[in-house]
């Protein structure tokens, strides 16, 4: 897969193109993209992306902005595993913010991407004061000979797809509804870096990943696999916060204290699985309740994992 930054002021390929945030990638996101991709193979051009970084409604409002499901280097893995050929990232800006429609039409569309084919959310709307819509595009696509076509919301199980509903589903701390939704569980990559080594002085030694956002779509205690560094997933226990017994406004941090494993494996790039919530971050009274906590939730992590193996 390709990635460009912006795009090209004059394109030298046709596209089939969709353009949108797809933060998490939903059953939503890939049903459309399995659209996408299938016509683009049936007129022999490639499917592409245009996405947005940062996300605009970071740049409007950056305190009130949802806290992202998927970091740019995730979504872009992501999209690479649905088959997409190119990747325009477009930085979000002032300029690009006041882009009337009728120069986000002519400008980026036609001249810079060459658009044969579009498929958009039906929700989808751009240009300065997103004044621009389904039906403009149609008569763009008219005016310059590219098919247009909406891909309604998606329904699972009786309810609408949506990043939304998959971050209320993973601050509820649900997380098999999250990945009934995304269609896999929730997951966050990073590289293995060192930290404090609190958990090697309490017994429970854990995998520290690297966490690149400024807020995070869940917090807690939770059984998790974590994949990168074995042939398969290996069971651990999580934990995504604060740390409120270590101390006052500490940053976030994700541990994984794996069960049975113990090879050294700083470095490695990482995904880890959240598969089940076993509860909120609390602060204990030291470091002697801590880990009696933490044995706690160790054991708690073995008992679901063997209950999952016995179904």
């Amino acid at each position: 897969m390709l990635v460009f930054r912006g795009t090209p002021d004059q394109a030298t390929t046709s596209t089939v193109l969709t353009i949108g945030n797809f933060d998490g990638l939903h059953r939503g996101h890939r049903a459309l993209l399995d659209r996408l991709t299938a016509h683009a193979r049936s007129v022999a051009l490639p499917a592409a992306v245009l996405t947005f970084e940062p996300h605009p409604r970071e740049f409007f409002a950056p305190e009130q902005a949802p806290a992202r499901l998927t970091s740019l280097r995730e979504k872009l893995n992501l999209l690479e595993n649905c088959g997409i050929a190119q990747v325009y990232v477009c930085r979000f800006n002032a300029r690009l913010a006041t882009l009337s429609v009728e120069n986000f039409i002519e400008d980026i569309l036609v001249r810079g991407l060459s658009v044969r084919h579009l498929i958009i959310g039906d929700d989808f709307h751009f240009g300065k004061g997103r004044r621009g819509d389904f039906a403009m595009l149609q008569q763009a696509g008219q005016e310059h000979r590219f098919g247009v076509e909406a891909m309604h919301a998606i329904d699972w199980e009786g309810e609408r797809v949506s990043s939304s509903a998959v971050r209320d589903a993973l601050e509820a701390g649900d997380l098999e509804h999250a990945a009934r939704l995304l269609g896999r569980p929730y997951s966050i990559s990073g590289r293995i870096e060192h930290g404090e080594k609190v958990g090697r002085q309490l017994g429970f030694p854990t995998a520290n990943v690297q966490l690149k956002r400024k807020r995070l779509p869940l917090e807690g205690i939770f059984a998790v696999t974590l994949s990168g560094v074995a042939e398969q997933p290996l069971p651990g226990a999580a934990s995504l916060g604060v740390r409120p017994t270590l101390g006052a406004g500490l940053k976030p941090v994700l541990e994984v204290h794996l069960l049975d494993f113990e090879s050294s494996i700083y470095g490695a790039h990482v995904t880890v699985n959240f598969l089940h919530k076993l509860r909120d971050e609390a602060k204990f009274d030291g470091l002697v309740a801590l880990k009696a906590q933490i044995a706690k939730d160790v054991a708690a992590t073995r008992t679901y994992f063997l209950n999952m193996k016995n179904g």
